[in-house]
C-alpha cells in the first residue's frame, strides 16, 4: 500500500506483486465543532496540520510533513505533541478499512474493536485503510520552539545533564538529543525543543538547557509550528537514499551516554537522532492498543542520506557500526522505520499472540505482507 511514498524501507513498493496507491485519496477535512478530523488514507501530514490548524486546533503528527497520514498512524505514530496528546493512535477515533475478503468495514472501539485495537500499532498487516477519524485539540499554533546547537566537544555535558533532567519534565515540552556532522565538516550535539503551552512557563522549564555550555546558536524563540514541521522535509525528501534502524530506550543511563559518544562517527551523511516519548504517550496501558513500547523514554535512530548510488554500501555499513555500539541498550524497535525486516513476534511482545488471531481472521492468507510482517497462525 502505498499512501505518501515516504516510507524508508521501501514498504510502499514490491516487485512482482501489486501496490495499491492510495495518493489520489488525500483530502482532509476538519469539523471544529465536534473537534474531530477525517483524512483519507493517501493524505500527508502537512494536510492534516494545516487543516486543522485552520481550527485552531491540532492532533499528534509526525516530524516530515511528506509522510502519509496512513503509513505513520498504523505504525504508532509519534510527533512533537506525543508527550501532550499521546501518539497517533491514542487520538484515533474510527477508520475505514477495506480487508483482504474486499469488504469496508467502519471500525472503531464500539464496532469490531478487536480489529481497532489491531490497526492502532499493528503496521499495515490487516488491510488498506482509506479513512481515518482523529480527536482534535485546543493549540495556539504560535510555539515557544527552535534548535539549539553546541559543538560535539560539549556533548558529553550535554547528553548527562539531559539524562538527569528530562525525567521531571512537564507534559507540554518536548526535547530531544541528536548528534550529526554538518556539510562543513562541523560536528555538533543539537536539541530539538517545542512547548506547547504558555511560553512565559515554557521559557522558566527551558532556562537551565539554555544556560548549559557555550551554543554555536540558539534558535528557539515564538514561531508557527509548521516551522518546526517542516524543518526536515528537504533533508529527507523524496529520491534521497537512506538508511536508519531505530531502537526503544527504557532510560537514559551513563552506560548508554559513555556509548553514544564512543559510536558518534563524523560523516556529513550519518546522524544519531531521538525521539522522545513518556508524558501522555507513556500513561496508556501496555495492552491497551497493540504499539508494543509503551514503556520507552525515547527512541533513538541512527543512519542517514546520500544521493549517490555508489556511498549505498559504506553508508549502510557505517550506519550498522554506529547503531550496533547502542543497540546493548535498547529492546524492540519502530515498526514505521524497519529496514532489516527484523521478526515481529520479539518487538510486539505479549501482544503478538493477540495480534497473530486477529490476522489470522482477517487476513488468513497474509496478503498484506510488505510490512512488519505478523503472520497467521
Amino acid at each position: 500500500m502505498r499512501g505518501g511514498g515516504h516510507s524508508w524501507p521501501g514498504k510502499s513498493v514490491c516487485d512482482d506483486g501489486i501496490m495499491i496507491d492510495l495518493s489520489l485519496m488525500n483530502t482532509v477535512s476538519a469539523d471544529p465543532s465536534a473537534r474531530r478530523a477525517h483524512a483519507r488514507g493517501g493524505a500527508l501530514l502537512n494536510a492534516l496540520d494545516t487543516a486543522a490548524l485552520e481550527h485552531g486546533l491540532i492532533t499528534t503528527a509526525g516530524v516530515v510533513s511528506h509522510t502519509s497520514v496512513g503509513g505513520f498512524t498504523l505504525g504508532g505514530g509519534m510527533g512533537r505533541l506525543n508527550r501532550k496528546y499521546g501518539l497517533a493512535i491514542d487520538n484515533l477515533r474510527s477508520a475505514e478499512i477495506v480487508t483482504a475478503d474486499g469488504k469496508v468495514r467502519r471500525i472503531s472501539a464500539e464496532q469490531e474493536p478487536e480489529l481497532f485495537w489491531a490497526i492502532r500499532g499493528g503496521d499495515g498487516n490487516f488491510g488498506v485503510v482509506t479513512e481515518f477519524e482523529f480527536e482534535l485539540h485546543p493549540f495556539d499554533r504560535n510555539v515557544l520552539s527552535g534548535n539549539i546547537v553546541w559543538p560535539i566537544a560539549q556533548a558529553r555535558d550535554v547528553l548527562e545533564f539531559y539524562a538527569e533532567w528530562y525525567a521531571g519534565l512537564s507534559d507540554e515540552l518536548y526535547v530531544g538529543p541528536a548528534m550529526a556532522t554538518m556539510p562543513d565538516g562541523t560536528a555538533i550535539i543539537l536539541m530539538e525543543v517545542v512547548y506547547n503551552g504558555d511560553p512565559a512557563v515554557g521559557e522558566r522549564e527551558i532556562e537551565s538547557l539554555r544556560k548549559l555550555g557555550t551554543p554555536l546558536d540558539d534558535g528557539v524563540k515564538m514561531q508557527d509550528y509548521m516551522v518546526m514541521q517542516t524543518q526536515e522535509d528537504v533533508t529527507f525528501g523524496h529520491g534521497v537514499r537512506s538508511y536508519i534502524k531505530s531502537g526503544m530506550v527504557s532510560e537514559i543511563t551513563q552506560g548508554l551516554i559513555d556509548a553514544m559518544l564512543n559510536a558518534y562517527t563524523s560523516d556529513p551523511r550519518l546522524a544519531m537522532f531521538t525521539h522522545t516519548m513518556g508524558g501522555a504517550a507513556k500513561r496508556v496501558g501496555e495492552l491497551d492498543t497493540a504499539f508494543p513500547h509503551r514503556n520507552a523514554e525515547t527512541m533513538i535512530g541512527v543512519g542517514g542520506g546520500w544521493k549517490d548510488a555508489t556511498d549505498d554500501e559504506s553508508g549502510i555499513a557505517l550506519s550498522r557500526e554506529w547503531y550496533s555500539r547502542l543497540e546493548p541498550f535498547m529492546g524492540g524497535y519502530y515498526s514505521n522505520i524497519d529496514f532489516d525486516g527484523a521478526k515481529a513476534a520479539g518487538n510486539y511482545g505479549p501482544a503478538y499472540q493477540r495480534l497473530q488471531a486477529i490476522k489470522t481472521q482477517y487476513d488468513p492468507g497474509n496478503l498484506f505482507r510488505l510490512n512488519s510482517n505478523i503472520v497467521p497462525g
